[in-house]
């Protein structure tokens, strides 16, 4: 009885939320098959407060996120003269988060705007409007007059307003983007006009933060941050916007640990700056230890800008292992490495979680259950999930998004155009650049299963060339081209281990799939998975054998690490650890560690 009373008062309590936040603003999220808990605490005058840029932060910025105007039109029509209603950004318009819930085509646009003003403080300053993600051609105008185009679905942009701004006091964005989702050749992941199977509902639009951020005119544009944790050294290199036009500035590199400097340098702009870290604290998965960094950008002894930053001094490398085979090293030393296939899709949100504590909930997940790392599947999170895998301990394994095409078997590699062979590396190098610094982030998968693979010698020396640091995955699953540092392969629903090689590490980069669809938590009724089981108790005896094997392929064939599928259920697969809408932990965290385990 009491159970029966609290969920009645739970469920009062986000009936008057959602009632009262409709009454103030006139939103509300559109009807959905399910939502996960965290939509009654969407705040739509400030959804994702969060500063979206943790590893370079200023104090003064200002979220746009909130309720613009929108209007859907056809591809090439000029700027509506009537707005539609109102959009909750950052949730793309096919989510029912974003208030709209409209499928998108090809032949269509999507138009935002909103105003803001300038406090009167930032006068001075360079004013940079931001879009940490907005999916795929995005064109922006201030007051009218047009401040860039961009086209990428994953990465971060921003564009420097200043000169742009009218002479009165609020200020116009109007935003207009164009996605092809799967009617052209771009990196897309699996979102598709037609969802079914392991294919899912596209996000069309901005899908995360847009904020305005005041700058010097001279100031700090990036960081490269590249622990050495052999010379127990950190190497930070400023670089400077706009780039290179002063010559005399310096930059200042300050490491605390725990509030304590312990080590400081000052070097010039654009090189790498060497500091020495003593008796260093290594970041591994059971203790993730993150230093704390001051950077600051220094012209004729004045500060003139500075920001703040961490690091984590962790090494990733192939090698032979105590045991003779060639394993993936952490910190020079084999650690096996357990980890699911993770999605990142949201019943409420699509590609964007309801808020920062849903998105942190998945990861909490995953480590009470045992789990020490994750494979985040053909798609890129916000800069703020790297940020909490960093904190947490969690390793990635961070795939490209997968563009159009496929191949498999003998087949050779896919023949594409010089444009989009060139939007492909383009948004490769961003992926690889905006994730550099997370010392999380382990590994760079460049093609899924064959999805749009081509050059694959090419586009692996590509990736090596931009990140030195960390191992390559060249093809998961079964177009291996012998590129890469590593051997993966797909098998379902079984474990098995690929043939150990000399020079590069074998994984299992996906397996398992097995289903389980919990009544009032799914997607559709109609749903599947690589093999159903009957109940909760089947599916965990399968689980438990299938990592008893995973155990004796690790100890005797040199398997170093294993993908399970997946950590969530997703639209009609029911695959998941956990139901779709996050509300059924399918076997119990502890069972799951335990068998993982065997303890």
């Amino acid at each position: 009885m009491r159970g029966i009373l609290c969920l009645t008062v739970v469920v009062s309590l986000a009936v008057l939320c959602g009632c009262k936040r409709t009454a103030i603003t006139g939103w509300q999220p559109a009807e959905n098959a399910i939502m996960t808990r965290w939509s009654s605490e969407v705040n739509p005058l400030a959804p994702w407060p969060e500063y979206p840029r943790p590893q370079m932060v200023r104090n003064d910025w200002m979220n746009l996120n909130g309720l613009w105007d929108y209007a859907i039109t056809a591809k090439d029509a000029g700027k509506p003269k009537k707005w539609q209603g109102k959009i909750l950004v950052p949730y793309p318009v096919e989510s029912a988060l974003s208030g709209v819930k409209a499928k998108m085509t090809d032949s269509l646009a999507i138009w935002y705007q909103t105003t803001f003003a300038i406090p009167s403080d930032w006068k001075e300053k360079q004013i940079m409007l931001n879009f940490e993600a907005s999916d795929w051609e995005t064109t922006v105008w201030i007051d009218g007059e047009i401040a860039g185009i961009h086209r990428g679905g994953y990465d971060p942009f921003g564009i420097n307003i200043t000169d742009l701004f009218s002479k009165r006091r609020n200020h116009t964005v109007t935003v207009k983007v164009w996605d092809p989702t799967d009617k052209s050749s771009q990196p897309r992941g699996k979102q598709v006009t037609k969802p079914g199977g392991i294919w899912y509902t596209s996000s069309t639009g901005i899908w995360q933060t847009v904020w305005l951020e005041p700058v010097s005119e001279i100031s700090i544009a990036d960081l490269e941050i590249t622990p050495d944790v052999d010379r127990s050294r950190l190497y930070v290199t400023v670089r400077d916007n706009p780039a290179g036009i002063d010559t005399s500035l310096k930059a200042e590199i300050t490491v605390m640990k725990e509030r304590t400097v312990i080590a400081k340098s000052i070097g010039s702009i654009n090189k790498s700056i060497s500091l020495d870290i003593k008796e260093a604290v290594l970041w591994r998965p059971e203790n993730p230890f993150l230093y704390d960094l001051r950077i600051r950008l220094i012209k004729d002894n004045d500060v003139i800008d500075e920001v703040s930053s961490y690091a984590g001094m962790r090494k990733i490398s192939v090698g032979r292992a105590e045991d003779g085979y060639t394993r993936i090293l952490l910190n020079n030393h084999f650690v096996e490495q357990s980890g699911t296939l993770d999605q990142g899709f949201w019943p409420d949100g699509i590609y964007t979680p309801p808020t920062e504590e849903a998105m942190k909930y998945d990861l909490v997940a995953l480590k009470e259950m045992g789990f020490n790392m994750l494979r985040k599947h053909v798609k890129v999170e916000p800069r703020r999930y790297y940020y909490l895998t960093d904190k947490l301990g969690i390793l990635v394994w961070q795939d490209m998004p997968s563009a159009e095409g496929y191949i498999s078997g003998d087949m050779p590699d896919l023949q594409k155009s010089v444009e989009d062979s060139s939007q492909f590396a383009f948004e490769l190098q961003r992926l690889i650049e905006t994730r550099y610094n997370n010392p999380s982030v382990i590994m760079w998968v460049i093609f899924n299963e064959g999805w749009g693979q081509f050059k694959t010698a090419d586009i692996t020396l590509l990736a090596s060339r931009l990140d030195t640091t960390r191992l390559i995955n060249s093809a998961s699953g079964w177009t291996d081209r012998g590129t890469g540092d590593i051997s993966d392969v797909h098998h379902y629903p079984d474990p098995v281990a690929p043939k150990a090689e000399e020079k590069r590490a074998i994984v299992l980069g996906e397996f398992g799939g097995l289903g389980l669809p919990v009544n009032g938590h799914t997607w559709e009724k109609k749903n599947w998975g690589y093999r159903n089981m009957r109940d909760s108790l089947q599916l965990l005896s399968r689980f438990t054998d299938f990592y008893s094997t995973v155990r004796g392929l690790v100890k005797n064939n040199g398997l170093s690490a294993t993908i399970y599928t997946q950590t969530t259920d997703v639209e009609t697969e029911t695959n998941g650890l956990l139901t779709y809408d996050r509300a059924v932990n399918k076997m119990g965290s502890e069972n799951v560690r335990k068998a993982l385990h065997g303890k």
